[in-house]
């Protein structure tokens, strides 16, 4: 548990309040966010949007003037990560739009990510430089080469102070080997290797290798019109290298174990929750794919995100979830408007806090919200430019349903489906979570701090 969050849950429950203004990350189509990732000491925290750039912000480092500035995160470096394609043999435009990023852990002074699009994992090294060699030999201070014949003494070149400058360089390029769209990549716990899934199979990667992978799993069948399902999310176990489980359109989960079989179409684990009978309807199937599933930092659950719901799964018991949380019931009845918007497509995240105590996910109306695993309690936030003062603290918000509506909460009806939280991120030891609500970037942390 992390200190003075317990006793925070108990009396005021999750009193989060705004570290800064909101970060604007753009206004046009290209600067919406895709992706929200802190590395693993918390200290950075990046983003991906839809024009294939990379945003890392630095966490601020506390001093004994400003010691409240501590949790105020900067921009640190930004970078094009992708660029957009076009597949000439399949006639189909490749967007740029970063899907996923994951940090690797931090070995020496520069900093290692991977970031993905559709087609296309990239390997990016993030360093810093603030010197500077002068004095070369066989160039001049302009960076020109000189003529050998009119060097007559030797230069030992030396290190010059300069401006702190960040830099980002693509270290390795994974590439051609995904047919369909890569909607997860996960960085196995030997970092030596790691997985990217698409919706059919998912690949194993060598980081120092990048003209060959490992089709681990194939879901694809011989005759493409027996298609009934697709992978849409994947992960390795955060201990142990050889487990790892990825979800169906099927509501379906999927524990591999690849000492088995090289080819893990046969899984160790299936998790899989009996449907009821009597709320089957036409939006059954839709609801029940699963967009997002998630390790708990132990190892022993895994979280999985559906339309409606959040469920906790116990790795040893397979036939329905320990943990079910309703995200938005209340979205029920409007399952038809949903449908006919292409709202009921979207695909929410989830994540744990650093203890896996308390789980968050998004909604819509740019409302998130967190359920105690503990006290079973939950509260649903809002991040808004309204109450984007910074020390601002957040008031949890209500949905009415039906009949009078009171002051402080809002009707089902007015809910604006237009403003989606589906990526969110929580720090990985405090209580900072970082949320993105389409262009604009909002992080809180716990009043405590």
């Amino acid at each position: 548990m992390i200190p003075g969050f317990g006793s925070l849950m108990q009396d005021v429950l999750w009193c989060f309040s705004q570290v800064k203004g909101t970060i604007d990350i753009g206004v046009t189509e290209a600067d919406i966010i895709s992706t929200v990732e802190f590395n693993h000491t918390g200290e950075l925290l990046a983003t991906g949007d839809k024009g294939g750039r990379v945003v890392i912000f630095q966490r601020e480092q506390e001093s004994k003037n400003q010691p409240h500035r501590r949790g105020e995160y900067n921009v640190y470096s930004t970078f094009q990560s992708h660029e957009p394609e076009f597949d000439y043999l399949k006639s189909l435009e490749i967007e740029e739009k970063i899907n996923k990023i994951r940090w690797l852990p931090q070995q020496n002074a520069a900093y290692f990510l991977l970031s993905t699009n559709d087609k296309t994992v990239k390997l990016w090294k993030v360093s810093e430089r603030d010197k500077r060699p002068e004095g070369y030999n066989l160039k001049d201070e302009d960076g020109r080469l000189r003529d050998p014949s009119m060097i007559t003494m030797l230069r030992v070149p030396v290190l010059r102070p300069m401006d702190l400058m960040v830099e980002a360089t693509p270290r390795r390029v994974f590439a051609n080997a995904h047919t369909y769209h890569i909607n997860s990549i996960s960085v196995n716990s030997d970092y030596e290797t790691y997985m990217s899934a698409d919706d059919l199979r998912i690949n194993l990667w060598n980081f120092e290798i990048t003209n060959q992978s490992f089709n681990i799993v194939d879901i694809k069948p011989a005759n493409m019109e027996e298609l009934t399902e697709v992978i849409t999310a994947a992960e390795f176990h955060p201990h142990h290298c050889n487990t790892f489980v990825y979800s169906s359109s099927k509501g379906t989960i999927r524990l591999c174990d690849m000492r088995t079989s090289a080819l893990c179409d046969r899984h160790a684990k299936f998790f899989e929750e009996p449907e009821d009978p009597s709320n089957r309807s036409f939006f059954s199937e839709i609801i029940s794919s699963i967009s997002d599933v998630k390790f708990s930092h132990s190892g022993r659950y895994i979280m999985t995100r559906d339309y409606l719901t959040v469920k906790v799964w116990d790795l040893n018991m397979e036939n329905r979830p320990i943990e079910t949380y309703q995200v938005h019931d209340y979205l029920r009845s409007k399952l038809c408007s949903l449908y006919e918007n292409d709202c009921i497509f979207d695909k929410f995240e989830c994540v744990w806090n650093g203890s896996d105590s308390v789980i968050m996910t998004g909604s819509y109306n740019n409302f998130f919200r967190m359920f105690d695993r503990n006290t079973k309690r939950d509260v649903t936030l809002e991040a808004s430019r309204e109450n984007s003062k910074p020390r601002a603290i957040l008031k949890p918000r209500k949905v009415c349903v039906g009949g009078k509506r009171r002051k402080d909460e809002i009707s089902v009806d007015s809910l604006d489906f237009s403003k989606k939280i589906l990526h969110t991120a929580w720090h990985p030891s405090e209580n900072i979570i970082a949320v993105a609500a389409t262009n604009n970037l909002y992080i809180f942390q716990d009043k405590v701090n």
